[in-house]
């Protein structure tokens, strides 16, 4: 731990004329395949490896065995009362569908916008949607109760005389969320269908051989395929870029199509759009940077790239304070006496330290960005990513259980506590997320080797005639 937190020094000697080279240390097209592929192909994994994700996968089997207790038990064993129907599940729900939105603005937006910084790290942030999404998904399914009847939420069809609700943002959610998971892994596979097959041409053992070239669906790396690679490529990137602005906007639709105060609001989408990009890069970062380490990406994952990834946590930092701001001033200039002291509330009544945690760490910690050397120590951007997260979490804490506790009837009003269930539940989704990103790593290119070379210097020779024989883009032309 003291080796991966100290302050990193960058000796690389830069070109004056190219201040920001994406890719250090004087790589080449084998030395980058040679480099990621052995992350892979090393013959047994480290010994670090086996420990963290016996961890992991611990906390995942907890997160299970509660999940069962739960279904053979009813949600009594949850912290919720009346009037706190929604509780931990929701908040891990949002939670989750927002750590994943920095893998689709990384890979599509990114992409789009010819952002080439973002070929080192997109591989990376592609999984973690995945596998963010996967987390998400559980607390939808089992916070309705009756687990055995949660083919409601399903947009089935009304001849079958089932009669979903269609009005419900409980529908909609599947319908985002679904459509996002779909999309998101078929951006992730074929990205990753290059890389696949040099880890096909690679293999050494004849299982490997197989399952590698099973994946890589023939690849052989000729114009043909990259030509068809590239077009379905650029088409599901216009298809995911739309996806980053509705999910979490359906998302917030649960809480800002309600009369309840403090959720009956017009900036709920925007501001919970920013709030999903904040929060996912920010998780991003935290994984990154200790997987950058322990691998020696630092050629590949340059302290440009965290810087860059700095800047726009600070930028969605400042928008989600100033959508607090905004919260406050429409509940006082709206006049709305339930609403405004939703609001009071909020900052001043029981869960006060819940606020004012999230308002410590969402918007107090990222300024700290404007100085270049914080923003450029990786001690200094995992400590505040890791606060980041905390503080995100805190929000939709804040939002779900405060406009709750205390609404329209005084009468009514309670104290929402959670059980040793909802929190062993909540620790153990983080423990299934590590799990498949250790997975991830071990067995999967965490870097897109094919794109990080499309921006190297060899890349660009003016003078070439031909493509380099033997590895380019990681496999042997025709």
């Amino acid at each position: 731990m003291g080796i991966l937190l100290t302050k990193e020094i960058d000796n690389t000697v830069h070109d004056p004329t190219r201040p920001h080279e994406l890719i250090t240390g004087g790589q080449t097209f084998t030395s980058v395949t040679d480099h990621i592929c052995g992350i892979v192909e090393r013959p047994g994994a480290p010994k670090a490896w086996w420990i963290s994700i016996g961890i992991t996968a611990s906390l995942a089997a907890v997160m299970f065995a509660m999940i069962a207790y739960l279904i053979f038990t009813g949600v009594g064993v949850w912290g919720l009362n009346n009037p706190v129907g929604w509780g931990w599940a929701i908040v891990n729900f949002v939670f989750w569908v927002g750590i994943g939105h920095a893998g689709t603005l990384i890979s599509a937006i990114l992409f789009l916008l010819r952002q080439k910084w973002r070929t080192s790290i997109n591989r990376f942030a592609e999984a973690m949607t995945i596998f963010a999404v996967i987390c998400a998904g559980i607390f939808p399914g089992i916070h309705v109760g009756r687990v055995w009847v949660v083919w409601w939420l399903f947009p089935l069809p009304n001849y079958q005389a089932m009669w979903p609700n269609f009005r419900s943002p409980l529908l909609w959610d599947v319908f985002a969320v679904g459509t996002y998971a779909t999309v998101s892994l078929l951006f992730w596979y074929t990205g990753m269908v290059p890389d696949l097959a040099t880890l096909r041409d690679r293999a050494t053992s004849k299982v490997r051989k197989i399952a590698y070239g099973f994946f890589a669906l023939g690849w052989r790396g000729s114009n043909r395929h990259w030509h068809r690679y590239e077009k379905a490529y650029l088409l599901l990137a216009g298809l995911a870029t739309p996806l980053v602005l509705s999910v979490h906007s359906v998302v917030s639709f649960d809480f800002a199509t309600a009369q309840v105060p403090g959720w009956h609001t017009t900036i709920f989408p925007p501001y919970f759009v920013a709030g999903a990009i904040f929060s996912g890069f920010a998780m991003v970062m935290t994984c990154l940077i200790p997987a950058r380490r322990v691998f020696n990406l630092q050629n590949f994952i340059t302290l440009y790239h965290l810087e860059t990834m700095a800047k726009i946590i600070l930028a969605t930092g400042t928008m989600v304070g100033y959508a607090y701001a905004t919260e406050f001033f429409i509940a006082w200039y709206g006049g709305n006496p339930a609403e405004q002291f939703a609001f009071v509330n909020r900052a001043f009544g029981p869960y006060a330290w819940a606020y004012w945690t999230m308002v410590s760490c969402n918007v107090i910690s990222p300024q700290f960005f404007w100085f270049k050397k914080i923003r450029t120590n990786p001690w200094s951007l995992l400590v505040i990513t890791i606060f980041v997260n905390i503080g995100m979490w805190f929000e939709r804490f804040v939002i779900t259980v405060t406009s709750l506790s205390r609404d329209f009837l005084p009468s009514s009003w309670g104290y929402y506590q959670p059980t040793i269930v909802d929190i062993l539940t909540f620790v153990g989704s983080f423990g299934l997320f590590f799990t498949l990103v250790l997975l991830f790593v071990r067995f999967l290119p965490m870097i897109a080797m094919a794109e990080v070379k499309t921006v190297m210097p060899q890349q660009h020779w003016e003078n070439k005639t031909a493509r380099p024989v033997g590895d380019y883009h990681g496999t042997n032309p025709e």
